[in-house]
């Protein structure tokens, strides 16, 4: 969903107040920071500066979020605003750029949009993630991009048993399973042979990894359901993913439960940026074949 949101910056004209973070432990992200540090200064006011995502943001009063560097360095501000999201924009000092996708010399045209409150903000599904281990909640953690289940050592064939709104569906012979955000269609699952989702949708891709049976294909449905991945028999080296990061060992009877997060990711649109512009960019879509001259 995008919608037009006016901050208090934007009718009592004072700067809007701003929380810049970034990867600053890779060089050129640091360097492009501190370059960009003075404009961004010019028109807004800096409330916590942190290039190693260590501040808690929780209490922390701010219009908006500033994040420098990449796709990455947007998942890690997400996970540290918490289940207080702030509007974000991302400026691309990395590489690909799906959701950071600011280049450095738009930032001076943007940021007095920002400041008048002129900017459409898109509002994207997150997941919460919860582990359920002999009925008992171990954590909960946010996703962004997506959950899933990965088979691991010895490499052999996992079975998953997937549940939605507790229902039985089937059980998944294959290297792991992915359910996916629409933002995240574009991630792990588009590898795995997902759809891409508009990221604005309200919905969910569950992907199989590399299925033992070839009926066995990607499924969209409502973002608004309750999902639980069983694994009765897991590898030794059997993990749960959420977002990249590693949240330990699967052991038998465990139940990963993935629903609709309270909290949704917000992303400032740019102006000259269209959805379809970014897919056919960042994926390298070129349209027809064009030959090699002989």
């Amino acid at each position: 969903m995008i919608e037009r949101m006016t901050h208090p910056a934007a009718n009592s004209f004072r700067k809007p107040r701003v929380i810049v973070l970034g990867a600053g432990q890779k060089p050129a992200i640091a360097a492009g920071a501190e370059r960009l540090r003075p404009i961004i200064d010019e028109h807004c006011e800096i409330v916590v500066w942190d290039l190693e995502f260590e501040h808690d943001l929780a209490e922390i009063d701010a219009d908006y979020v500033l994040v420098l560097g990449g796709d990455g360095s947007i998942l890690r501000a997400v996970h540290q605003l918490g289940y207080r999201q702030r509007p974000i924009v991302g400026v691309n000092l990395g590489k690909l750029g799906f959701l950071a996708d600011v280049a450095p010399n738009e930032l001076p045209a943007l940021l007095p949009k920002l400041c008048q409150g002129a900017l459409p903000i898109g509002s994207h599904v997150m997941l919460e993630c919860t582990l359920l281990r002999d009925g008992a909640e171990q954590w909960t953690e946010l996703a962004l991009n997506e959950a899933a289940v990965l088979g691991g050592p010895p490499f052999v064939i996992l079975d998953v048993e997937l549940y939605v709104d507790a229902q039985w569906v089937t059980t998944y012979s294959a290297d792991g399973l992915i359910i996916s955000t629409p933002v995240g269609s574009t991630a792990h699952s588009l590898s795995a042979g997902g759809p891409i989702l508009r990221k604005d949708l309200s919905a969910v891709v569950i992907s199989p990894i590399s299925p033992h049976a070839l009926t066995m294909r990607p499924v969209v449905d409502s973002a608004e359901r309750t999902y639980e991945l069983v694994i009765p028999e897991p590898n030794e080296g059997t993990h749960m993913i959420v977002d990249g990061r590693d949240m330990g060992v699967v052991q038998p009877g465990d139940r990963f439960r993935v629903r609709r997060a309270e909290p949704c990711c917000l992303l400032v649109e740019a102006p000259g940026h269209s959805y379809y512009g970014t897919l056919r960019d960042k994926l390298g879509w070129s349209g027809r074949f064009m030959p090699n001259n002989r």
